[in-house]
């Protein structure tokens, strides 16, 4: 008896000669490639390195993209904001030993921010791994251990019959709920390697789907539907799970306010009459969060910057909805359902029970009215001023990437995205140097558009180097950097903790000339003109540099007192 699914696995004769006979020339990086294609991919990160030349001489052979960075951190930056913005798994080719290692910190922004990055490092030759010390060069006794606290998955290969699946099975962990980074190794002497094997072309790693146990959304819904005061939290979840409008749909039916976390900016509409937009540095948010009777999370772990430095302490009910299993509980007793954030939010659409609550938005209106008369007590207007100029200079649809500096912490409270998945920063791992790599990225991702990167001094200068990747490829980025000479928020963190500061104080480099000398327009701005010369810059096609000397302050805080 012969079965429909036999017949989808009989090779049709013009496969059967292609597999017969493939084409001369290929090596293992050809069964790399040629399983990424498959896949899917289309444009590839990295660095090339000795170990890895059998990947890169490959992708000469191959229809993919590459866009070569200077350093494998950058490179790995790039590579995350490509998957934020595509959804996208982003494969990142790296070398063994340093260059491997180098990836690191941008591999644990991804993890942290649940981007999909597929990195693909070379190893040293098979003789050598299982921790024998042959002398290689960039060998490391166990370079995946160096790995596995990072990312989702690690796949080692030894052979070139276990490249396709290895990279397939590290391509379906990278998209499944949560979504994150992979590794996959292969040996020097298999890369390089003629390869016998036929042309990949059958690759399938569909991601596998994470919905909610029902009975715990039954309970979720009921709760919800008979509460006098809920408020939903919502987080990255959401935004990776492209789930912003069936969060919408339920807050309107629920009447449930919305804070979003910094992860979670654009989430829900800015200036809706449920939106209590994102701040959740202020004491004002953290009472009214506490005086819901039922608190709806999802997307969401409730870590240090989404629960005000861990002083959220909920007195109604909670219910999470998280695909992080980790994450699941983790700082708050709830009603835990492990789901993916768009099923969880489509399960409770389906059974809660519409609310009538006239008094919401004016609950949300008294609140931000307390949040903008505390911040407007500390005048702190140059910053309010800087960050609404950036607001007005930049295209509603354009995405913006943020660096670990001053005006990105005011921009993680105070910024309006305008929409899902277009404000992106570091505060997930909180690494310096992510923003400017991460717009090209996303640049290489959509050429459409106009990207903003917003960075410090001190950030800059990890990301300097990215300044001829910019100009080799003509990416339209718009580099924004607020110079204050030194690490503004660790001087100001040390003085109010110390009475002085040390080590934050740096000698830096004329960035417009230096700009210029990578064939980059510069221009030197003051707050004054910064919308005039963002508009312009960012209308220009290819990158540019803005320099912006201004001392920045941030707001209070309320979660010492």
């Amino acid at each position: 008896m012969t079965h429909d699914h036999d017949l989808e696995l009989r090779p049709t004769p013009a496969q059967t000669e292609a597999a017969l006979n493939p084409p001369p020339g290929r090596n293992g990086g050809d069964l790399v490639v040629e399983t990424l294609a498959g896949l899917g991919a289309t444009t590839v990160f990295g660095l090339p390195g000795q170990h890895a030349l059998g990947m890169f001489d490959a992708l000469r052979r191959s229809d993919l993209r590459y866009v070569g960075l200077r350093v494998e951190n950058n490179a790995g930056f790039a590579a995350d904001a490509y998957g934020r913005v595509t959804g996208e798994a982003a494969p990142l080719l790296l070398s063994t030993g340093p260059g491997a290692l180098t990836s690191l910190a941008a591999l644990q922004e991804a993890a942290a921010a649940s981007a999909p990055v597929l990195a693909i490092s070379s190893q040293i030759p098979t003789p050598g791994l299982g921790g024998g010390r042959h002398g290689y060069l960039h060998e490391l006794p166990d370079q995946a251990a160096s790995f596995r606290g990072v990312v989702k998955s690690v796949h080692t290969v030894r052979t070139q019959s276990q490249i396709p699946s290895a990279i397939a099975a590290a391509w379906k962990s990278a998209l499944t709920a949560p979504h994150g980074p992979v590794w996959v190794e292969i040996p020097q002497d298999v890369l390089l390697a003629r390869t016998p094997l036929p042309v990949v072309t059958a690759v399938d790693a569909t991601p596998e789907e994470l919905p909610p146990r029902p009975e715990l959304t039954a309970v979720a819904a009921h709760l919800l539907s008979r509460a006098a005061r809920p408020v939903i939290i919502a987080g990255g979840g959401v935004v990776r799970a492209d789930a912003s409008r069936k969060l919408r749909q339920l807050a309107e039916k629920l009447q449930a306010p919305v804070v979003t976390t910094f992860g979670g900016k654009g989430a829900f509409p800015w200036e809706h009459p449920l939106s209590l937009q994102s701040w959740l540095e202020d004491r004002h948010t953290t009472d009214f969060l506490e005086d819901a009777d039922v608190v709806l999370v999802v997307g969401s772990g409730l870590g240090e910057l989404s629960s005000n430095y861990h002083t959220f302490r909920p007195r109604g009910r909670v219910i999470q909805i998280e695909a992080d299993l980790g994450k699941l509980e983790s700082n708050q007793p709830a009603l835990g359902i492990h789901a993916d954030a768009r099923l969880g939010l489509q399960a409770l659409l389906e059974t809660v029970e519409a609310r009538k609550d006239a008094t919401a938005p004016d609950r949300v209106r008294e609140l931000l009215s307390k949040v903008r008369e505390r911040i407007d007590a500390q005048e702190l207007t140059l910053e309010q001023d800087l960050l609404a100029s950036v607001r007005r200079a930049l295209p509603a649809d354009s995405p913006s990437f943020w660096d670990m500096t001053i005006l990105a912490y005011w921009a993680w409270s105070a910024f309006d995205a305008k929409g899902p998945n277009h404000m992106h920063s570091a505060q997930g791992a909180g690494g310096l140097g992510y923003g400017f790599p991460a717009a090209l990225g996303a640049s290489v991702a959509d050429p459409t558009r106009p990207v903003l990167a917003v960075s410090g001094d001190g950030g800059a200068l990890y990301s300097i180097a990215e300044l001829a990747t910019a100009r080799q490829y003509d990416l339209n980025v718009t580099w924004l950097i607020v110079d204050d000479g030194g690490y503004g928020i660790l001087r100001e963190y040390m003085t109010d903790t110390f009475g002085q500061a040390t080590a934050t104080e740096l000698s830096r480099p004329d960035y417009v000339a230096l700009a210029e000398s990578f064939g980059v327009p510069g221009t030197r701005t003051t707050p004054e003109t910064l919308e005039q010369d963002l508009a312009k810059a960012l209308t220009s096609p290819g990158p540019s540099v803005l320099v912006l000397p201004a001392l920045l302050r941030m707001f209070a805080p309320t979660h010492l007192a």
